[in-house]
């Protein structure tokens, strides 16, 4: 019940952690990176780590902006967080040119549209 979610608004795209657990995420670390090829290259993105010290039930925390210019790529988010002293961990990826308009869709806790991964 961990939900990694790019979301749209005025501001830009941004990529958010929603914990729709009934218990709290404790010492959450997120790693994000893309990666793909085109026809004559191999692109990669610097990995980011995030630190978030909790994430509360039914709420959710910023881990980063995202520009258009990666959308192309494989965005991975690898997530690691414990809950009640044991560790749990998701990889996300969001598959090339997957975040599009076309797959908006409305995210309640946000109260925005973005695209949902589960």
């Amino acid at each position: 019940d961990v939900d990694i979610v790019i979301g749209k608004s005025d501001e830009g795209w941004k990529v958010f952690i929603i914990n729709r657990n009934i218990a709290k995420l404790e010492n959450v670390m997120v790693t994000s990176r893309g990666y793909g090829e085109t026809k004559t290259e191999v692109q990669k993105t610097s990995t980011l780590r995030h630190m978030i010290p909790y994430v509360d039930p039914g709420m959710y925390a910023l881990i980063e902006p995202i520009d258009e210019s990666v959308f192309h790529l494989n965005n991975e988010y690898w997530v690691s967080y414990f809950i009640d002293g044991q560790v749990y961990d998701k990889k996300f990826i969001f598959v090339p040119d997957s975040i599009v308009e076309e797959n908006l869709t409305f995210i309640e806790e946000l109260e925005m549209k973005g695209i949902l991964h589960d």
